[in-house]
């Protein structure tokens, strides 16, 4: 028995790869600080979690449709027209394990080999793995951090080909925290439009982590010229703190939604029917929360910028939104640990780091854009403090 050519095209996610092994490291006693993890440290909101009490109580235990039930449906809806001026209809409404599982189910069902799928870089890890899982090609397209981390009109027009199936936009940005605004959006739009042929997957899971005053857009609804081509993706976990709990949501056209489900009645069936329950009290109940977190996350981004572009020979973006930073270090590659390791790669800063430092990042690699690594500061103020004290030392430490 050998595994099948799909697997063997993917790699294991490095992200949820370093989470394991801080928790390992943790499970032996040492004091490691990880800041690796995709994951607010804010608890599920209590009404949430009352809303899946209830449901327990009242039996809502049993199988729900293959795509999720009809409340959560129409709850997504209000969220569409609520929060971003989109219309829909509940054919029109995917509810899925996740994000991830959304990504899977929607390359999966529409990507065939040859076809493929432009990814601007850095990106999430996801991405690239499950596109060739599906049996299409990545092609990556570089913005770095001179550039914010944003994908440029001319770059996009660029890298699409006759074979394009799709282009994946997500914003704010998981790893960066780059958000494109309206007019850069209008911009893309403006490219896609030229292409009639290419469907775009609008990754907004971070919609509403944003700071300073920015104005989240998705681009369905800066460009409605392109919403028959556009899956608008959003869900519970990052803005909610429900990650755990795993219920992630699409709009899009009703044949695409179909194809979707298709694929789903084949491989999970339904989402948890207790987790869409706490997902409709999430989506339809009090929001002010919402801004109350952001800000919190705002303090923290500050904190960690500030202390890592103190760092001679690191820089560190101010990001516009979701929870993490992204700073580059080419001023340190060549250098030596006080052991005598040559810091040769991004990979080797992250391994120096957690052996000498106790903090775990996620190196540049994994998402496509090096020498960089991912940090997230979705923890509490202190613990961002002493980690990035650490770094500092362990930087200052490099000849």
């Amino acid at each position: 028995m050998q595994t099948s050519a799909a697997l063997g095209r993917i790699q294991p996610s490095a992200t949820l790869a370093m989470t394991s092994r801080v928790m390992d490291l943790k499970a032996q006693g040492i004091d490691v600080i990880g800041l690796g993890a995709g994951e607010p440290d804010f608890d599920t909101p209590d009404f949430v979690k009352q809303a899946a009490v209830e449901a327990i109580q009242a039996g809502k235990t049993k199988y729900t449709n293959v795509d999720g039930t009809a409340e959560l449906k129409d709850a997504v809806i209000a969220k569409f027209r609520r929060d971003n001026g989109l219309a829909f209809e509940r054919n029109q409404i995917s509810i899925n394990v996740g994000g991830k599982h959304t990504l899977f189910n929607a390359m999966v069902a529409t990507v065939d080999p040859g076809d493929e799928v432009v990814i601007p870089a850095p990106y999430w890890v996801s991405y690239p793995d499950v596109v060739q899982f599906a049996g299409g090609t990545p092609v990556f397209v570089e913005a770095g951090p001179e550039q914010q981390y944003k994908l440029r009109p001319e770059q996009l027009e660029a890298a699409i080909t006759s074979r394009t199936k799709w282009v994946i936009l997500n914003s704010p940005s998981n790893p960066t925290g780059a958000a494109y605004s309206r007019d850069e959006l209008r911009a893309l739009g403006d490219v896609l439009a030229r292409h009639p042929d290419v469907w775009i997957f609008a990754d907004d899971m971070y919609e509403h982590i944003v700071y300073d005053g920015f104005q989240f857009a998705t681009i369905a609804q800066v460009c409605p010229e392109l919403a028959e081509r556009v899956l608008t993706v959003n869900g519970c976990s990052k803005a909610y703190a429900m990650t755990g709990w795993r219920i992630g949501f699409a709009a899009g056209v009703s044949w695409l939604i179909k194809a979707m489900a298709k694929l789903q009645s084949q491989s999970t069936s339904n989402p948890c029917s207790i987790a869409q329950a706490a997902a409709v009290a999430a989506l339809t109940g009090d929001q002010s929360f919402l801004a109350d977190r952001a800000a919190a996350f705002q303090r923290r981004r500050d904190l960690v910028v500030g202390m890592l572009n103190a760092i001679d020979g690191m820089t560190c973006p101010t990001p516009e939104g979701a929870f993490y930073v992204y700073p580059e270090f080419s001023g340190l590659i060549g250098k030596a640990t006080p052991k005598g390791q040559k810091i040769d790669s991004d990979e080797a800063m992250v391994g120096y780091l957690l052996d000498e430092g106790r903090v775990a990042a996620v190196h540049g690699a994994a998402f496509g854009l090096s020498p960089a690594m991912r940090i997230s500061y979705a923890t509490s103020d202190d613990l961002l403090r002493e980690a990035c004290t650490r770094i500092q030392e362990a930087c200052a430490a490099l000849k």
